[in-house]
Parts: structure tokens; sequence; C-alpha cells
């Protein structure tokens, strides 16, 4: 199958970002994330997330809805794109109802395609470390700020089921666990990956059972 035909395939819908913010996070493991620029189209599958909820202290929309994450209250199936530490973007996808702020990190990709191009991005020639982690990620697949909001139902970015890009993705045990990189919430079981995959950002101990 050429890539033409492949991308040529429907993006996820959005009655998918329409589902409880939980069964988001675990259901986009192993889809594709893809993003056509003028330089070039990156995709990578989905191998790691975290679910940001409503009453959770590590979510941005914890307090109120502010100007940085006023993104996060509208409907879902948008991107939400902010900076962290005044350096790295981190792209997440809006889920629940409009006027409720929650949200899923994509925490991590396998690289599919377009790896030269996420190799000049990123300026480092080692496939794992390409989009291993949300900086990173966001990085290689030219993802910038002035995305904060976009649809995620079309082009430029969008995110394609598993199995419409490659060979058919085997059933994969998935952990979850505590997220990572944060100072509240750390007990919340919020976070999951694809077990023994090689481009997850740091596999931790499993609290929860391989499902």
């Amino acid at each position: 199958m050429t890539l033409d035909l492949q991308l040529s395939m429907s993006p996820l819908p959005l009655q998918f970002y329409q589902q409880d913010t939980l069964s988001v996070a675990r259901n986009l493991l192993g889809t594709c994330l893809v993003h056509e620029s003028a330089e070039g189209t990156t995709i990578g599958r989905i191998t790691e997330t975290e679910a940001y909820l409503w009453g959770d202290p590590a979510c941005h929309a914890y307090r109120r809805k502010t100007n940085r994450n006023g993104v996060m209250f509208g409907p879902p199936g948008h991107a939400y794109v902010y900076q962290i530490y005044g350096l790295h973007h981190c792209v997440n996808v809006v889920t629940a109802p409009e006027g409720v702020g929650e949200a899923v990190l994509i925490r991590s990709l396998q690289p599919l395609e377009g790896t030269l191009l996420m190799q000049r991005r990123r300026g480092t020639d080692k496939l794992t470390d390409l989009c291993r982690g949300p900086g990173r990620l966001v990085q290689a697949m030219g993802i910038s700020k002035a995305m904060n909001g976009i649809s995620l139902l079309e082009s430029p970015l969008f995110v394609l089921p598993a199995g419409a890009f490659g060979s058919p993705v085997p059933v994969f045990p998935m952990v979850t666990t505590t997220r990572i990189g944060i100072t509240q919430g750390t007990d919340l079981p919020y976070r999951f990956y694809i077990r023994d995959n090689r481009y997850v950002s740091f596999p931790v101990k499993n609290i929860s059972g391989v499902k």
C-alpha cells in the first residue's frame, strides 16, 4: 500500500474523542499520529499516553479556565499544545464534553514515516530517541504552539486507526501505571504504554497489572 493510499484512510472520528478520558488514553495506543507539513509527512505510532482529568491536581484545568488551558474546555477532538520549562512543547488530545477540562498527553511515538525528516529536526540519528518523550516527539513531528486548538479530525494533524499504516498491529499487552514528570497526583494510575516497546519514554513498575 502506498503512502497516499494509506493517508486516504479516514482519521479517527469525533466519537472516538467523546469516550471517557481514560478510555481515550488506553485506546490511543497503537494508533498513528500524522502531521502533514510543507517539509513532508511524518507518522508515528502512539506507544504511550497519560490522562489528565477534571479534579486531578496535576491537570492544567484543575483550578479554573485560563488563557493557557482554554482549549481543554472546548469541544473534544482538538489539539492542546503548550510549552513547558520555557523550552519544549507537548501535544495533547482534548476529551470530555465541552466545558470540562480534560485531555490526554501523547508521551511517545514509534517513528513509521518521515524518519529522515524527524532526524533532521531532532539532530540525532538514533531511532529510539526521536520520539521517546513528549518534548522530543513534538520536535520530531514538527508540531508547533501555533497548532494549539486545531481540529484533529483533518489535515494537517490527525490520528489514524491502529493498523491503518504499515503492517497490521498485533494484539499487545498494555501496562497501566502512575504518571511521571509531575509533582501532584503522582499516585493516580493514569499512564498507559505498550509493554516491552523500545519507544516508550521510561518504563516503570506496573501497578495495575498487564491488560
